[in-house]
């Protein structure tokens, strides 16, 4: 079987297979996903905070929709077939069987994997903290993401966000519960330390672990080679390229501003056209051409 005969989710598996952290940067748009993967990487996060980031202006706190993640996604995949990308469901955008159009709604479009979290939805009118779904309820959710996932083959990533407003001891367990749920990819969030980062991969059970490496959270933040040691498998940096973006676009207002033609960071024009793909476009326009 070549890679493109494979699907998503099975190619996702053999890379899991592989041994090393995987780095998965985020990604939110065409232009992201096409740098991403032009850089070499197989995989990518479509972040919903750098989606809530570059379609709001605004911040994470659960103002963006499925529709939009969703058309976020058909954006990535459209710019980068081959990246391999772990779509973030977020809650699942409702009950249980909202999860389950979730999960399928990216399993048809090509995502290789989906994360389905168990905060409350609607969050309390605060930045502050995540509370959770009761361990049941949460049960539920993610036994119709595992049930729903069996149309495509989509990997589902289970989060747990209780751990700051529960404790390290209901995370584990949570954990342990998508474990038995048959998820295929675990993430205990926001662990104070390297202790409990170790009880958050125990419970995974051999199941790959999945930590966020993005600096500036309250969280245990390892580097890459702090995050392989401890046992983690991804590594995604939802900061990596949106801070500097960011900054780059701040950059080159204040050089408007000041009255330059652009900020001293910026591309040459050569450059930016070729990675904006003209010559590509031109190359493969030619056998469409009418002769004159």
């Amino acid at each position: 079987m070549t890679a493109h005969s494979q699907t998503a989710p099975d190619r996702l598996r053999a890379v899991l297979g592989e041994p090393g952290l995987i780095v998965m940067p985020a990604v939110w748009d065409g232009l992201s996903a096409k740098l991403a993967a032009g850089a070499g990487f197989k995989t990518a996060f479509l972040s919903g905070s750098c989606v809530a980031a570059s379609r709001l202006g605004g911040p994470d706190l659960d103002l963006i929709s499925f529709g939009e993640m969703f058309d976020s996604f058909n954006m990535v995949h459209g710019a980068a077939p081959d990246l391999l990308v772990l779509a973030d469901g977020d809650h699942g955008y409702g009950n249980a069987m909202n999860v389950q159009r979730t999960v399928r709604a990216y399993g048809r479009a090509g995502a290789a994997a989906v994360l389905i979290e168990d905060k409350i939805t609607p969050r309390a009118l605060t930045a502050a903290g995540k509370p959770c779904l009761p361990r049941e309820e949460a049960r539920m959710k993610m036994r119709a993401a595992v049930e729903a996932a069996k149309e495509s083959g989509i990997l589902v990533l289970a989060r747990t966000d209780c751990r700051p407003t529960q404790g390290i001891d209901e995370a584990v367990a949570r954990i342990e519960m998508y474990v038995e749920e048959g998820a295929d990819i675990m993430f205990l969030d926001s662990p104070a330390d390297d202790d409990e980062i170790r009880r958050g991969i125990a419970a995974a059970q051999g199941r790959p672990s999945f930590v966020v490496l993005s600096p500036g959270a309250p969280r245990a933040t390892p580097s890459q080679k702090e995050a392989a040691a401890l046992g983690f498998k991804i590594g995604t940096y939802p900061t990596g390229m949106l801070s500097p973006a960011t900054a780059g676009m701040k950059a080159g207002l204040a050089a408007l501003k000041a009255g330059e033609a652009e900020a001293k960071t910026a591309l040459p024009p050569p450059e930016l056209r070729t990675t904006l793909g003209y010559a590509d476009y031109d190359a493969k326009a030619k056998a469409f051409i009418v002769a004159a």
